[in-house]
């Protein structure tokens, strides 16, 4: 007699959680998000272009003597359609006499994809050691340039805040570049 209850009540639980499965798989959505959005919302959005983007370099807090390490931040400011960026902004600093060099990201920071509606910021910090000017193991950089993960095109501006000492040698700068997060509230 006692069995008949608990049975009951197991099949009352078990239709009661099927209930709550839609029966698909899609995996858009997630638990408690209205219908078409989620996972399903972020793939399709397309990654952040630099030609969207307004870029603002510094103010910065420069080294000033040889030796000295500083902090130049970036803040971009997103003018186009929703985006997304992910990873390490692509930088170089070049020469007068043409010579460039790549900086590197900082390894202490794990990047994060940001999406950012029109008009959100996000911000990332280059810090770089002065090299002495006329050394052969610094580059008298003249221009910053930047770009967006994995997209072609490219900004340039200018870099005043004297030679960026090398790792060993003027064409690999002892810099590295953080990866995007947001600015802002």
């Amino acid at each position: 007699m006692r069995a008949l209850p608990i049975a009951v009540t197991v099949l009352a639980a078990a239709l009661a959680l099927t209930s709550c499965d839609d029966g698909g798989s899609s995996g858009s959505g997630k638990s408690g998000d209205p219908a078409g959005s989620g996972s399903a919302t972020k793939a399709a959005t397309a990654a952040c272009a630099i030609g969207d983007a307004g870029l603002q370099v510094g103010p910065a807090n420069a080294a000033t003597a040889a030796g000295d390490t500083g902090n130049v931040p970036v803040t971009l400011t997103n003018k186009g359609a929703r985006c997304t960026l992910k990873g390490v902004p692509r930088l170089s600093v070049k020469a007068a006499a043409g010579s460039a060099a790549e900086i590197g990201a900082d390894d202490s920071a794990q990047p994060e994809e940001l999406t950012l509606a029109k008009g959100d910021t996000a911000s990332f910090t280059i810090t770089y050691v002065r090299g002495a000017e006329g050394d052969a193991k610094s580059l008298a950089a003249k221009t910053l340039t930047i770009g967006f993960p994995d997209a072609g095109a490219t900004q340039d501006f200018p870099w005043s805040y004297g030679p960026v000492a090398g790792k060993g040698a003027a064409g690999a700068p002892n810099a590295t570049v953080t990866p995007f997060q947001h600015a802002g509230d």
